[in-house]
């Protein structure tokens, strides 16, 4: 599996690009959200990358981000869902605005995105809600680091709804370890 790609960006023709690493050149399809951040032709690139195979081809994917490429694979799970529509998806709004959609339940984003009708985003966030929208949705609406993330898992494991451990982790200071977050937390949830 190619999992990284660093090198010179040759070419850059959306969403298509050229990067040449020791003389090879790798054509890689990015989304768009990741095209805007990219430097001038000619300039160092890394991208973090996943290689899909099929019958006649192997094709190659980048992102800038890991949560965009984590992502990409979460939408590639999905019955009906390609890496071409996945790529869509990623370049019709960013990780953070997916994962808030995800969170609130909100179709009219996705039908935005072309190629993305109604039953199509209903079937997206039915399939992305628990997955997405807890893990992306809390780090986007919420600001939480590391170790709140961790410990927002910690509570959901424990059975908790997202719900209950977003409003948990509310009261729980920014520099607080993974254990004491989830003690605060607790405590927290033992009052409601």
């Amino acid at each position: 599996m190619i999992g990284r790609i660093a090198g010179i960006l040759l070419e850059k023709n959306p969403p298509h690009l050229l990067i040449d690493c020791h003389g090879i050149g790798y054509e890689i399809d990015v989304p768009m959200s990741t095209f805007y951040t990219l430097p001038a032709a000619g300039e160092s690139v890394v991208l973090l990358t996943q290689l899909l195979v099929r019958e006649d081809a192997h094709l190659l994917y980048g992102f800038a981000t890991a949560p965009e490429r984590s992502t990409f694979r979460e939408l590639l799970k999905i019955s009906g869902i390609g890496a071409r529509m996945a790529l869509a998806v990623l370049s019709g709004m960013s990780v953070n605005d997916l994962a808030q959609a995800v969170t609130a339940q909100d179709t009219a984003l996705f039908t935005r995105i072309p190629g993305i009708g109604k039953k199509t985003a209903e079937r997206l966030l039915l399939e992305l809600k628990g997955k997405l929208g807890v893990e992306l949705g809390a780090v986007a609406g919420h600001a939480l680091g590391a170790n709140a993330a961790d410990t927002l898992n910690a509570l959901l494991a424990l059975g908790y709804s997202e719900k209950e451990a977003l409003l948990a982790i509310k009261n729980v200071p920014a520099g607080a370890s993974v254990s004491d977050g989830i003690k605060l937390a607790l405590k927290a949830l033992s009052k409601t």
